[in-house]
C-alpha cells in the first residue's frame, strides 16, 4: 500500500502498514507554530517508536519553583491546528508523577481541533518537596486522538445491566471473591 504525499497548509490524515514492525499506523499531519520565544526549543517529540504521546517542553524564561500543593500554568510555546474530528490530549508524564509527585490539575487537558491558542499545561506539585521547572524540561505529553460526537437520544428508561447504578468501587478492589 503506497501513499502519495503532498505539501499542504491543512491538517491531514493518512494510514498504512509498515510504520514499525508491520503494525498499522495512522499519520496525522498537525500544523504547528512556535511562539517567538520558543524558537530554540524542540517541537513535540516521540521518545520511542512505540510512544503514544509526544513530549512537550517548558517554554519559560526563568525557572519556576512549585511548592508542595502549588499549581501553575506553564507555556509550551506552541500552537497547533488539528484535522477536524481529532483532539490533542495533554497528559502528565508518569516518571515525573512517580519520582516527584508532579501532576496535572485537569488530566487529560483537551485541545480541541478549532483551538488556536498557545498549548499550556496546568502543573501541580503533589509531592512533599519543592519542584523546579526549567526552560526546556519535558513537562507533559500530548496524544492525538479521534473524537466521537454523540447523537443524544432521550429515553424514558435505560437498558438494564448487571452493574446497574453501582459506581465508585462497587465492583470491588481485590480479585478474590
Amino acid at each position: 500500500m503506497r501513499f502519495r504525499t503532498s505539501v499542504s497548509s491543512k491538517p491531514s490524515i493518512r494510514s498504512g502498514w509498515g510504520c514499525e514492525r508491520g503494525e498499522l499506523c495512522v499519520h496525522i499531519r498537525v500544523l504547528i507554530q512556535r511562539e517567538p520565544d520558543a524558537a530554540d526549543l524542540p517541537l513535540p517529540q516521540y521518545a520511542t517508536p512505540g510512544s503514544a504521546g509526544a513530549d512537550l517542553y517548558a517554554a519559560i524564561d526563568e525557572p519556576v519553583i512549585l511548592q508542595p500543593g502549588e499549581r501553575r500554568k506553564i507555556s509550551t510555546g506552541i500552537r497547533i491546528a488539528l484535522p477536524p474530528g481529532y483532539e490533542a490530549q495533554v497528559r502528565p508524564r508518569s516518571g515525573l508523577a512517580e519520582r516527584y509527585g508532579l501532576g496535572m490539575v485537569n488530566a487529560p487537558g483537551t485541545i480541541d481541533s478549532d483551538y488556536r491558542g498557545v498549548v499550556q499545561v496546568i502543573l501541580i506539585n503533589l509531592g512533599q518537596e519543592p519542584i523546579t521547572i526549567r526552560r526546556g524540561d519535558r513537562i507533559a505529553q500530548m496524544v492525538i486522538a479521534p473524537v466521537a460526537r454523540a447523537v443524544w437520544q432521550e429515553v424514558d428508561a435505560l437498558p438494564e445491566t448487571e452493574r446497574a447504578e453501582g459506581g465508585f468501587g462497587s465492583t470491588g478492589f481485590s480479585t478474590e471473591k
